[in-house]
């Protein structure tokens, strides 16, 4: 049986919930070998969201299905494939009418069966109706905070939001790190000599992340 597995990390430092690359492919690798298939490639999305099929690894892995080029697709877990059970479902039913095989690792599933299909199924449902839940307290949690006068959104760099939540005042810090960009790009400095210069002075982002050009054009466009 000709085999592909798939991994996909959503940061490009191939870390995603203690996931690494070389974590997923070692178990995919080695659920190849417990089930005699012949693994032809591990196809890889580095620092791709599951929210959407559009990635690239995610493409070539369903040319192959479509052109029936192999028999399973392994992945160490279901939400290294996708997280929306819509998604899932239309995978599962690509794959069915392709007589492809999918097989995850770490829930032990193999739609080869159909007792696989179920199960799968009904994880699929259970984990889509816990992201609604939060979705839902959510919208709940900012209405009542809009209903008591307090602020809601995204918070600009160089603020915060005041005691009591009605308002912003200055963050002493930030504001700091804001001046310096302005004076920097006053006198002409690019964007990544800007971030190179923060990055030498113990500048972090609010994320406590090194600063890249992409950020500082971000925070230049909203300053302005």
């Amino acid at each position: 049986m000709r085999a592909i597995g798939y991994a996909r990390v959503s940061t490009n430092g191939q870390a995603d919930n203690g996931e690494s690359l070389d974590v997923q492919v070692g178990k995919i690798r080695a659920m190849a070998e417990v089930q005699g298939a012949e693994l032809v490639d591990v196809i890889v999305d580095a620092g791709e969201s599951a929210r959407s099929l559009k990635r690239p690894g995610m493409g070539r892995v369903l040319d192959l299905v479509d052109s029936k080029a192999v028999a399973a697709v392994i992945v160490h877990k279901l939400d290294r494939l996708t997280r929306s059970v819509g998604d899932l479902a239309d995978l599962l039913d690509t794959f069915d009418r392709r007589g492809v095989s999918l097989v995850s690792v770490s829930e032990s599933l193999d739609t080869g069966t159909a007792a696989g299909r179920l199960v799968l199924n009904v994880m699929g449902s259970v984990a889509q109706w816990e992201r609604e839940v939060i979705a839902e307290r959510t919208r709940e949690a900012l209405a009542s905070k809009k209903e008591k006068g307090q602020r809601v959104g995204t918070v600009p760099f160089g603020y915060q939001v005041a005691e009591g939540g009605s308002g912003l005042v200055p963050n002493e810090t930030e504001q700091r790190t804001l001046g310096a960009i302005k004076r920097l790009r006053a006198n002409g400095h690019s964007l990544r000599a800007i971030a190179a210069k923060l990055n030498s002075k113990g500048h972090r982002t609010r994320r406590g992340s090194a600063w890249r050009h992409e950020y500082v054009a971000n925070l230049l466009r909203g300053a302005v």
